[in-house]
């Protein structure tokens, strides 16, 4: 059974950092690429940064550049996303999935930075 179990969510104040986890199950992780995904209030889900299969290359959403790492343990089957200087604007709700080929949704992670 294919599962995908966001944690790392809370509440931050603006120029704070968290650390996202996404644990997996149920389909060949090391052979996937991953990605991290968001969705606000009233918004589509948008991509935040995908990683290689290997964790060799990554690539992110220009708004996440420099403040956003993602990488992965594929030991763990599990995906990370590292936060840093959070914004406001960043208030949403995280999931991750596969880049290509995407799981059913998890329930995802509420990140909200407000002060």
């Amino acid at each position: 059974q294919v599962q995908l179990v966001e944690s790392g969510g809370g509440l931050v104040q603006p120029g704070g950092s968290l650390r996202l986890s996404c644990a997996t199950s149920g389909f060949p992780f090391s052979l996937s690429a991953m990605s991290w995904y968001r969705q606000a209030p009233g918004k589509q889900r948008e991509l935040v940064a995908s990683i290689t299969p290997a964790g060799s290359s990554t690539i992110y959403t220009d708004s996440m550049k420099g403040r956003f790492t993602i990488s992965r343990d594929s030991t763990r089957n599990t995906v990370y996303l590292q936060m840093n200087s959070l914004k406001p604007e960043d208030t949403a709700v995280y999931y991750c999935n596969r880049l290509v080929g995407r799981l059913n949704w998890g329930q995802g992670t509420q990140v909200t930075v407000s002060s």
